[in-house]
């Protein structure tokens, strides 16, 4: 492939001077809706191609031969939300689904064979009979019978497996199974593929009632939700319980026979030495202590399998920063870093195995670190292949030998292609978008905050005309922790193509190193913030930006930044646009907690480092909320929030609009129907879309 110019290359070079000849601008409806063609799985053997097709707002798995395009079968996904497609052997497929519901309690003459209880049950789209995309209007089917209503309010994963041969999709867990214990229809987790016995199985976290004794000396683990283990034998339809959790168990890791190999605790209760991690493996026939110790949000994380034999790949602080070593499942001894001391974000992992071959590094874009040489030389070659397009690695073949890929260029367009490795042939799959053929390029910037910390960010600069003076969005992205790279971003490619400037920034606090990350320790609301204002102080020097025509817009924690920009930075925003953001960050903490029955979460222990804060600290949070400081605000504000958000509770946005309106602010509420929390649904990312650009050309003209 890297001698000289291949067919392949010299094709690319053809499309890429056709695409030149015209300038192709996206209309808002373009951006707006759900991709038409995302979530591509190969199968293990190559000889399939399962990929997700959306018209509107409906979602359909579709299933091809491959190369022939032969049709094997489609789903249609109905009212859920699609998570994720992976290929549990060559004639099965699973399929995760989300879905947001309160728990609905019914009489005890519901509960069959429950004399007493009442009976909680979940929405038909994962019932035996109905099948996936019933409606939800049909009849209802228990998860299980308890005493009590429990705060089970939530955003439920659903699994299901379609068979090829069957042409019929099926639940895991299967309602009509009985089990010793009282298992919900959802699972906990990452269903994990493997060959038992010459059986495909597929074992996955789920979650049962503990209604026994056997927790007696941890009451508050009685009638609670907790996590088990699950085996599903998919030639036989067998279910087997592997192991039962508390509330303390975060995952577990099977071998190739299905054997569990090792556990991760977190113990989230209590105080001091009570607040632990916890790592235990297998030793002649039950799991022992391994490793534990006290950090909360930096504790070493179970990745998968390693590349040798016998290993699991462990992510832990070595130094100034993460690295990720080999684990011995023999004697539990650790192997010097892998991946060549650089730092990898994430694993590049044979869902069949999970064995981990390689594993991301973020930096303009997602780079691809393989712990095989071989194997990094062959995707090297098709990177080069490519003339500088971004090229994300989706899916891949057991052998490695064919791989799905997404390519996305201002030349090339944004499409799938199925890569074979051997023959250097290109399969088309289709366009991401319909009707976005040239992306706009996202261009790196790097600037000094205040303090002189170093602050890497991009711009996306609207199509034609001359970049200067140009009205500027800020959007931060929406995971305090999160990184924004030079990848595709259909937001803020939208409202570039709007006519603004749009800047994202890798604040202090984003996960590009763990060095990084802990600079953002206690800057909440504080350097964090800055650090966007530096950014556009940044582009004005440079002639970019007109300083009188900046606004921020933002989501989640992004929501949050834009209700900070205009309440603790007055004067840098001319308006702010925040959704799903939180406004009092006391409260919000407290809710989570209740939420979790008074536990913290590993990624709740990351957010209150960066906050400065352990636990709904009032005095200190206020200090840093949005909705303790609406006298400062004198710009306009629109406020959007998803109505089934369970996140970001939908009253953190309700009561700010109620104190800038008490304050005599300008603002507008608008409420997104049906939409869990950051744009799950084409029709609220369009509602979302239409309302903020209408009111940017308003209260911000870009012309």
């Amino acid at each position: 492939m890297c001698n000289g110019a291949t067919p392949r290359a010299i094709a690319i070079a053809l499309i890429a001077s056709l695409l030149a000849t015209d300038v192709w601008s996206a209309s808002l409806e373009a951006y707006a809706r759900l991709p038409s063609l995302e979530d591509v799985a190969i199968s293990p053997d190559g000889s399939r191609l399962a990929y997700v097709n959306t018209r509107g707002d409906e979602r359909i798995v579709a299933i091809v031969s491959l190369p022939a395009r032969a049709p094997l079968g489609a789903v249609k996904v109905g009212s859920e939300k699609l998570r994720a497609i992976q290929w549990a052997d060559n004639d099965r497929l699973l399929i995760t689904t989300s879905m947001v519901y309160p728990a609905l309690v019914l009489n005890k003459d519901s509960c069959a064979g429950a004399a007493g209880m009442t009976t909680t049950f979940t929405p038909d789209g994962n019932a035996g009979s109905g099948g996936m995309g019933s409606s939800p209007k049909a009849a209802v089917n228990p998860i299980f019978c308890t005493s009590q209503k429990l705060p089970v309010t939530r955003d439920w994963s659903l699994l299901q497996v379609y068979d090829l041969n069957t042409h019929a999709p099926v639940p895991i867990p299967e309602p009509s199974k009985v089990h010793e214990l009282t298992l919900m229809n959802v699972i906990a987790g990452q269903p994990m593929a493997r060959r038992v016995n010459g059986h495909s199985v597929v074992i996955v976290p789920v979650l049962y009632l503990n209604k026994s004794a056997a927790h007696a000396d941890k009451p508050d683990e009685n009638n609670a939700l907790l996590p088990a283990l699950l085996q599903v034998d998919l030639d036989t339809g067998d279910e087997a319980v592997l192991r039962q959790g508390t509330r303390d168990t975060r995952q577990w890791f099977t071998d190739a026979s299905g054997n569990v190999v090792a556990e991760q605790d977190f113990f989230e209760r209590g105080a001091g030495a009570n607040r632990r991690w916890s790592l235990r493996i297998e030793r002649d026939g039950h799991l022992e202590e391994t490793a534990f110790g006290p950090e909360l949000a930096d504790y070493p994380r179970l990745l998968g399998f390693g590349p040798a034999p016998g290993t699991l790949l462990l992510q832990q602080v070595d130094g100034d920063d993460w690295v990720w070593k080999s684990l011995s499942l023999k004697d539990g001894s650790l192997g010097a870093p892998m991946g060549g001391g650089r730092i990898l974000s994430a694993p590049i992992e044979l869902r069949t195995t999970n064995q981990l071959i390689g594993g991301m590094q973020t930096q303009d874009d997602s780079r691809y670190v393989f712990f095989d040489a071989a194997t990094q030389e062959r995707w090297d070659a098709l990177v080069r292949d490519f003339d500088g397009a971004h090229v994300q690695l989706v899916s891949m073949t057991a052998d490695f030998s064919k791989v799905a890929v997404r390519i996305e260029s201002p030349k090339l367009g944004f499409k799938y292609e199925v890569i074979d490795l051997s023959s250097h042939k290109a399969d088309p799959i289709g366009d991401v978008y319909e009707g976005v053929k040239a992306p706009l390029e996202a261009q790196r910037i790097a600037y000094a905050a205040a303090d002189g910390l170093q602050i890497a960010g991009y711009v996306t600069l609207p199509r034609g005309g001359d970049a200067r003076n140009l009205a500027l969005i800020v959007l931060p992205h929406a995971a305090p922790t999160g990184v924004d790279t030079a990848d595709f971003d259909w937001w803020s490619q939208a409202l570039a193509d709007q006519g603004y400037a749009v800047l994202r920034v890798n604040f202090r606090g984003s996960q590009l190193s763990r060095r990084f990350m802990s600079a953002g320790v206690g800057e909440w609301g504080r350097k964090m913030q800055s650090d966007l204002s530096d950014g556009v102080r940044y582009l004005v020097q440079q002639g970019i930006a007109d300083p009188k025509r900046v606004c921020i817009v933002g989501a989640g924690y992004g929501g949050y930044a834009a209700l900070a920009g205009v309440t603790l930075q007055p004067g840098v925003y001319r308006c702010a646009v925040a959704v799903d953001g939180v406004s009092d960050l006391g409260r919000w903490q407290k809710s989570l907690l209740d939420n979790q029955t008074r536990q913290i979460s590993a990624e709740q222990a990351d957010w209150e480092r960066l906050m400065g804060v352990n636990g709904p600290n009032k005095a200190a949070l206020d200090r840093i909320s949005p909705i303790r400081h609406v006298d400062a605000v004198h710009v306009p504000v629109m406020l959007m929030h998803g109505q089934d958000d369970l996140g970001v509770p939908f009253e953190q946005i309700q009561d700010m609009y109620d104190a800038l309106r008490h304050a005599g602010g300008v603002v507008e509420l608008i409420t997104l129907p049906h939409e869990d929390h950051l744009f799950a649904g084409g029709e609220s990312r369009l509602l979302m879309l239409q309302k903020s650009v209408d009111f940017l050309r308003t209260h911000n003209p870009p012309d």
